[in-house]
């Protein structure tokens, strides 16, 4: 397992945790981000800057902190 940010450009993966409080939480489920959930990281701003991921059919920018809270398992490609 590993953290969003880790995730490599164009991954896919299940969100497996979300590492912060009530109120983080409830913020990334309002944006569809919850556990369970499969995203994929579009791409990376820079390597301190926003990533873009896409959740559902919606493409999300996020910041690198709130990015290293959420725990993923990549997807394996058969």
């Amino acid at each position: 397992m590993l953290n969003l940010f880790q995730l490599a450009q164009g991954q896919s993966a299940q969100v497996v945790k979300l590492e912060g409080g009530a109120v983080f939480a409830q913020k990334l489920q309002n944006l569809g981000i919850r556990e369970g959930v499969t995203i994929k990281k579009i791409r990376a701003v820079s390597a301190h800057g926003p990533i873009i991921i896409k959740a559902g059919r919606a493409e999300i920018a996020l910041g690198k902190g709130m990015a290293a809270k959420i725990i993923v398992e990549e997807q394996k490609v058969l």
